[in-house]
């Protein structure tokens, strides 16, 4: 990253601190932490036992269900289902799982424009080359005024001025437009209570509202996403928007349990009255069933990076895809292989443990960074002047 940008990255950290830091304290936010910390450990343990409930859930709330086992198995079920609708434009909400298993690049190499409705991330795909978000939830906190303004005058061949509304109301005005002939949504989800079949999405800007409006609605999700109840992921999703935005709570609060429907005429159930006609959800595992369980308790906050100081330092070159900081350098061992993990900065990370302490969740990152690069020097990935010295101590006694 750029030094400007990484200037800019760390006022937008600096104010979600300081939104933050008073309500993180409160006594309710620390009852709201212990319990979600009680909801991931229980769900994680009983994954399958909720797995199980999930699917009938599901059945009965008329959504369908489908398992994709790596990224190709989910982008084949997607590139299936955009064939039965004809789709050549696909309105895609904000989701690390869909950038997890890479869905615009494989959608755009089909001819398939896929419009991102989340103004931030709408701002990165405008900029085209060199897009990497830098925060679960503020993808483009590292960009300045008077680049966003240079991003979107360019990408969209107008005169905007660098002042934020405007820029605003250019970039919603185009997203609408192109999104006339959408028929197909896409988003991830939150959370997904297994005993009421339900699928909770948050967000500020009502895009999501907008997605799910759409013919066909598909959620992309991993197993890790699934908790016991429906109170359980309004738990979990309430303690995310505190600890990623300093606000209580969001705008919008989805809550999924099906198809659009009405049975307002002599009691017969119609469906796709204004929302989706089909729902389609694709459980995603790629790595998760073998992935280091704390790992699996994130709630995508992205508070660790904004405490990370190797992530203040050197930006998103710390971290794996849409996964960021040393949690996303631990989760590619998982979802790619011993190689994507050293070089996504296993060895960047200096096992402060400042991401712990900071996590709603206290996920132990710099200890389980500290056994992957165990395994890591086991197969061969370490950093070759670490291997210069375990030989010199090896034949000299000596590291030198």
């Amino acid at each position: 990253m750029k030094s400007s940008e990484l200037e800019t990255m760390r006022k937008s950290f600096n104010t979600v601190k300081r939104r933050s830091s008073s309500i993180k304290d409160s006594p309710s936010t620390k009852r709201l932490t212990e319990r979600v910390r009680e909801i991931k450990k229980y769900s994680i343990e009983h994954n399958e036992e909720l797995f199980g409930q999930l699917k009938e859930s599901f059945k009965r709330n008329d959504i369908e269900l489908k398992l994709a086992e790596t990224s190709g198995d989910a982008l084949r079920i997607i590139d299936d289902l955009l064939d039965e609708y004809d789709a050549t434009t696909i309105a895609k909400a904000k989701s690390n799982t869909l950038g997890e298993i890479k869905l615009k690049e494989h959608l755009n190499d089909k001819d398939i424009d896929v419009v991102e409705t989340d103004l931030g991330d709408r701002i990165l795909q405008l900029k085209r080359t060199d897009n990497k978000p830098v925060h679960p939830t503020g993808p483009a906190s590292h960009l300045n005024i008077s680049k966003i303004t240079d991003i979107v005058n360019d990408s969209l061949d107008v005169n905007v001025n660098p002042e934020a509304r405007e820029i605003m109301e250019v970039v919603r005005a185009d997203v609408l437009n192109r999104l006339k002939s959408a028929n197909v949504g896409i988003s991830g989800a939150n959370a997904i209570a297994s005993e009421e079949g339900s699928l909770v999405m948050v967000h500020n800007e009502g895009n999501i509202s907008i997605i799910s409006l759409k013919d066909l609605h598909i959620i992309v999700a991993g197993i890790d996403k699934i908790v016991p109840s429906l109170e359980d992921a309004m738990s979990l999703v309430k303690l995310e928007t505190i600890f990623a935005t300093g606000n209580f709570v969001t705008s919008y609060m989805n809550v999924i349990s099906g198809p659009s429907k009405t049975a307002d005429i002599e009691k017969k159930l119609l469906k796709n009255m204004y929302g989706a006609e089909r729902v389609v959800v694709i459980l995603l595992d790629n790595g998760r069933s073998e992935a280091t369980a704390e790992c699996l308790y994130c709630i995508g906050c992205g508070n660790c990076v904004v405490h990370c100081p190797v992530y203040n330092a050197v930006g998103n070159e710390f971290g794996f895809n849409n996964y960021l900081g040393g949690r996303g350098v631990a989760m590619s061992k998982f979802i790619e292989d011993d190689e994507t993990c050293y070089n996504s900065g296993l060895y960047m990370c200096t096992l402060c443990g400042l991401c712990t302490l900071n996590c709603p969740v206290a996920i132990p990152t710099n200890e389980i960074i500290e056994n992957m690069r165990k395994l890591s020097t086991d197969v061969g990935f370490y950093p070759k002047a670490h291997g210069v010295i375990k030989d010199n101590v090896s034949k000299n006694d000596s590291p030198y």
